[in-house]
């Protein structure tokens, strides 16, 4: 039997689904935990409070095991290997998975050569992951592919990395979501959402991607449908590129840019309440 095809359908901001999506958030408040790197902690913090969301990060006594069963919905990102312990990620996820607490999983720099650190990543996506998000090359190298990836940045087309995440959709049964100049979001029965927007300034913000991974464990956290969970991942990413856009036209470079996106998360949150 041959699978399914499906044509690819596109999201904006303004999209019908979009503006549940976050009102379900502001509506909610959802507990999101997350465990990453102390570089993109303080932005991811400042995205889900902007959003509605109660964030936890890191990995204190007991924090993981308690708050991966307790939380709404979980991210890891892997670069939280510099500060968190493998033990810690995988207590995390062991314990969202037995509460039935969907989680994201972000493969930092996968493929950019630390062949140990590219082993654990491959560890916690065999942990069923909800999501996948990454960049071109991360999601390259995590379904197999050629390492493109110079440390944590994409060398890799979002072109040259669907048809990898594809593959990487249906053998995980993850949603896998590509970010690049457009984003796609990839479900393993085949859909497929494409989300057009945003600013090249998002790349030069750090913890930008990380930050969109936390948004999307909020999205899950007030899905209780797993059918529905494609169109809640494209939805936040839509609105996260309109941020984007908002942000970029006022700012004088980057370091504004990064306090006006949060801003404009927060005024696109207030729009969603109207």
């Amino acid at each position: 039997m041959h699978p399914v095809t499906y044509a690819p359908r596109r999201m904006q901001h303004d999209s019908p689904d979009c503006g549940p999506a976050l009102r379900r958030i502001r509506a909610h408040a959802p507990f999101v935990y997350g465990l990453t790197n102390y570089v993109a902690a303080a932005l991811s913090a400042n995205v889900l409070l902007a959003a509605g969301a109660a964030p936890a990060i890191g990995a204190a006594p007991g924090w993981p095991a308690a708050f991966g069963a307790q939380a709404g919905g979980l991210w890891v990102n892997a670069a939280g290997l510099i500060n968190a312990t493998e033990h810690d990620m995988l207590a995390a996820i062991d314990a969202a998975n037995t509460a039935g607490v969907p989680w994201v999983l972000d493969p930092v720099a996968m493929g950019a050569g630390a062949a140990d650190y590219d082993a654990i990543i491959r560890r916690m996506a065999a942990c069923r992951p909800a999501v996948i998000r990454g960049n071109a090359s991360e999601i390259m190298a995590l379904a197999g592919g050629a390492a493109t990836a110079r440390g944590v940045e994409t060398t890799a087309s979002i072109t040259q990395a669907v048809p990898s995440g594809q593959a990487l959709a249906r053998s995980s049964g993850a949603i896998v979501a590509i970010s690049g100049a457009e984003d796609h979001v990839l479900s393993p029965d085949g859909r497929q959402i494409i989300i057009p927007g945003g600013h090249r300034w998002l790349t030069a913000v750090t913890g930008a991607g990380c930050a969109l991974g936390g948004l999307i464990a909020a999205g899950l956290a007030v899905t209780p449908h797993p059918g529905e969970r494609l169109t809640t991942v494209a939805a936040v990413h839509a609105l996260y590129a309109r941020a984007a856009e908002m942000a970029a036209g006022p700012a004088q470079g980057p370091a504004s840019f990064a306090t006006g996106f949060v801003d404009a998360l927060a005024q696109l949150q207030a729009r969603a309440d109207d």
